[in-house]
């Protein structure tokens, strides 16, 4: 395994910054030399400042992508705290239904939901079981659900759907399993009427993503906690103009939007916190 140096720690965390706008201070260099030292000798680089360079001189950024995919924390898992998803099923989606809803009944009721940090596709499977669950008949509505994550690999198993034995033991009861998954080899694939709902795509959140439109509901949890202070509230800045007037934020259990960005106050539902635009 290579050894990072002081400097090249240095050096490579104001790199991966830029890519990322992930920001890895002077303890992390055991995560550098776990993570990125296989990278850089399949390189045929000496060194972390080695392969700082020659992933910046890289027109095709392959090296910068694979970098990305190594240093990002995929930690996900089905319906992870329970509590958002309550949220989401119990309160955030019937409030919504009732108020988008045409009085004449003779327009379908639009709904858009972003998962920010979707990794492998998780969360916003979970999103799209408990959305089936609870409306059963979709035909009555326009339902987009889009999920973004900067690595391009977990963006591609998030696409395909398919899921190892511990995967799908991270938060899933037999009966969901059973319903809306596949045996598939010695893994699970969603079937088709969930994947069907849901679209996933690459995207840097450090860069403008007004393209994407306005959302009703915006998940973007546990992300934003390896950002600056700076960072976070430029994040939650842009996240404000792409939220719904009416619209639900929804973040992480252990984060907090105070003093981070003031266009959001925070309101309680049980066990889960989520905030709206004040």
């Amino acid at each position: 395994m290579i050894k990072i140096s002081p400097d090249e720690l240095k050096v490579v965390a104001q790199y991966i910054h830029d890519i990322s706008g992930i920001h890895l201070d002077q303890s992390k260099s055991y995560l550098f030399e776990t993570r990125l030292s296989s990278i850089a000798e399949a390189s045929g680089c000496s060194s972390y400042r080695e392969l700082q360079q020659k992933a910046k001189q890289d027109p095709a950024k392959k090296l910068e992508r694979a970098i990305i995919d190594a240093i990002t924390t995929n930690e996900t898992l089905f319906f992870r705290d329970k509590g958002p998803f309550e949220l989401l099923q119990h309160k955030l989606l019937p409030e919504m239904i009732d108020a988008r809803t045409p009085k004449s009944g003779m327009m379908k009721t639009n709904i858009r939901i972003w998962s920010a940090a979707a990794s492998t596709g998780q969360e916003l499977y979970s999103i799209a079981i408990i959305i089936k669950e609870l409306l059963r008949d979709l035909s009555k509505y326009n339902i987009s659900l889009l999920g973004t994550d900067i690595s391009d690999a977990a963006i591609a198993q998030a696409s395909y759907g398919k899921y190892n034995k511990f995967e799908i033991e991270r938060g899933l009861d037999r009966a969901v399993l059973q319903k809306y998954f596949s045996l598939f080899g010695d893994s699970w694939k969603i079937k088709d009427e969930i994947r069907s709902m849901v679209n996933f795509r690459k995207l840097n959140l450090m860069q403008p993503f007004t393209a994407l439109g306005k959302f009703d509901i915006i998940f973007c949890r546990n992300v934003a906690i390896y950002f600056t202070l700076q960072d976070r509230t430029k994040l939650f800045n842009k996240i404000a103009d792409s939220l719904a007037d009416d619209g639900y934020l929804v973040i992480g259990s252990t984060e907090s939007l105070t003093g981070v960005c003031s266009r959001f106050v925070p309101k309680r539902h049980l066990r889960a916190i989520f905030y709206q635009k004040s």
